[in-house]
């Protein structure tokens, strides 16, 4: 029986960790956890926010994922929104999801990403 999900792992071109670091952490609000080293020496970085984890695996003929996304659950949307625009990454508000309030963004190598709250 699947209890939760343990982590979700989007793919980055070579050489893109300091970029992604800075997203992932400056930007969301993540904190980087240590990879095993043997994992390690294959590149990316992993980050998490209270149980939610995000590994970011390196893959040489890298594409973004356009379509395929985590969606991160998040409070004080509005707020978040705000912070990702400052940082100068892309906020498309979508208000298809009846309950939620949700919007799509791009991490800094164009992987997609959503951001939702759930309505009270």
């Amino acid at each position: 029986m699947l209890t939760a999900f343990d982590h979700v792992l989007p793919a980055a071109p070579p050489g893109s960790e300091d970029e992604l670091r800075g997203y992932y952490v400056d930007v969301l609000g993540m904190t980087e956890i240590p990879k095993p080293p043997a994992l390690a020496a294959r590149g990316g970085c992993w980050f998490r926010a209270g149980s939610v984890q995000l590994h970011l695996g390196i893959e040489r003929d890298f594409r973004p994922a356009k379509k395929a996304h985590p969606g991160l659950r998040v409070t004080g949307i509005e707020a978040y929104a705000h912070r990702i625009v400052t940082a100068g990454a892309p906020v498309t508000w979508d208000d298809n999801l009846p309950g939620h309030r949700r919007f799509y963004s791009e991490d800094p190598v164009g992987n997609r990403l959503e951001f939702l709250a759930p309505l009270s």
